[in-house]
């Protein structure tokens, strides 16, 4: 780059994918140029497209699609690349070679930031270039550059955050609506908020790669997916929505980033029993939100729209109209920071309460014999619901904080109790005191 402003020379863009996500930002960006441009102080131009087939698209010119994303990353006029292709594959390679010629990013990404950031951002900040990722986590709610910039100055010390549309949507029908998973998850991809193959949302994959994007931030360390611990909803039942219904909960799939006492990062992704009277319990449907707790500014909510063509685009828009002012003035933007170079907390380590529900004999004897294998492990006990079910009972016990180490031995341990039918679920609980 020139030392000096190029700010009279157009900041040219290229993309590389346009489908529901990608089409949105090429329409506002051609629909919208001039405006764009004054907010941005730089005319912006949307030079050239990569997709794997050129069809028709509605208010772009055929003339600027290409399907060689690579004349695109090489092309000596071109400042600025847009990734909307998803996936890893081609994507990273892409990207790097982007940025080894000298080209900043906009990514909206999380599977690509999750496996390979920390390659890309040693890469672009040795060649003076901006990767922005806004659109990454959440959609269009802004929660990068909070943690990036308006919190540097503060410390994090939680993170926990509905980051996953379609698992809400489900777990919202289940609660409201007495709906089996299967019900709700077919109703889900009815809409278009699951894929024909929901593994990723219903799993926890897509939370978990946000997770890992959101950890790194809000602690100066890199993480990667591989450091999330995971499960997803699919074993939550219609009738563990309605226990925790009748107990004043409700059940979310979260993302929990968190400094432990030893100043490692837990971060993990799996269903919770939620109070309430959290204010994450009231996100519904397909909306996201991210509650932050920070040392000075105390807590923090942001909720929004977290997917989708028009919302996705808003946040890449946002991102594009950044960069380019830095590209138009020979600047960068606030870079990641990993000089903190914390350890990541073993799973079995991370303290949390518990709701176990078990099909137990229904004799004397059974109660004094069940608490004694919790004492034993050292698990305390919080409350004790039993439910007389035929010859059996139902056993409803929720614990005070425990590791999951602890509390994994105890359930071990009572699945080998003659006295003990089925545990039934294991849910984990927040928001509670201890």
């Amino acid at each position: 780059m020139s030392p000096m402003s190029r700010a009279d020379k157009p900041v040219r863009i290229g993309m590389l994918g346009c489908g529901v996500v990608g089409s949105e930002v090429a329409r506002l960006l051609l629909a919208d140029t001039e405006e764009l441009s004054t907010r941005a102080g730089v005319k912006i131009e949307l030079a050239a497209i990569a997709v794997r087939t050129i069809k028709p698209h509605e208010g772009i010119n055929p003339a600027i699609f290409t399907t060689d994303p690579y004349s695109i990353v090489n092309d000596p006029e071109i400042d600025l690349i847009v990734e909307v292709m998803g996936g890893i594959e081609p994507a990273y390679e892409l990207a790097l070679l982007a940025i080894q010629n000298r080209k900043s990013i906009v990514t909206a990404n999380k599977a690509l930031l999750a496996s390979h950031g920390a390659e890309l951002f040693t890469a672009a900040y040795a060649q003076g270039e901006d990767i922005y990722y806004e659109a990454s986590v959440a959609g269009a709610i802004p929660i990068i550059r909070p943690l990036r910039d308006s919190l540097v100055g503060d410390f994090v010390i939680r993170v926990m955050g509905i980051v996953n549309g379609t698992t809400n949507y489900i777990l919202t029908k289940m609660h409201e609506d007495n709906k089996e998973f299967a019900v709700a998850l077919k109703e889900a991809q009815d809409l278009g908020y699951a894929e024909a193959d929901p593994t990723a949302d219903v799993e926890g994959f897509d939370a978990a790669a946000k997770a890992a994007i959101l950890s790194g931030l809000a602690f100066h360390t890199r993480v990667t997916v591989s450091d999330v611990y995971r499960e997803g909803i699919s074993q939550i039942t219609l009738d563990d929505v309605q226990l925790a219904k009748s107990l004043g909960y409700v059940i979310k799939l979260l993302a929990i980033a968190e400094l432990t006492p030893k100043d490692e990062i837990s971060v993990r992704v799996h269903p919770v029993m939620l109070e309430k009277a959290h204010p994450l319990a009231s996100v519904r449907d397909a909306f996201n939100a991210v509650f932050v707790e920070a040392e000075s500014a105390g807590p923090l909510m942001f909720y929004g729209r977290g997917a989708g063509g028009a919302p996705t685009a808003s946040a890449i828009l946002g991102d594009i109209l950044a960069v380019s002012r830095h590209i138009a003035h020979n600047s960068v933007g606030q870079r990641e920071t990993d000089y903190a170079d914390r350890d990541i907390a073993p799973i079995e380590t991370t303290k949390t309460k518990f709701l176990i529900r078990l099909e137990v004999q229904d004799k004397s004897g059974v109660l004094a014999a069940i608490a004694q294998v919790f004492a034993t492990q050292g698990v305390s006990i919080q409350t004790v619901d039993q439910n007389g079910r035929d010859a059996d009972a139902e056993l409803i016990i929720v614990t005070h904080l425990a590791t999951e180490g602890e509390l994994k031995a105890t359930v071990d341990a009572l699945k080998k109790m003659d006295i003990v039918s089925k545990v039934s679920s294991v849910i984990r609980v927040e928001g509670a005191s201890a």
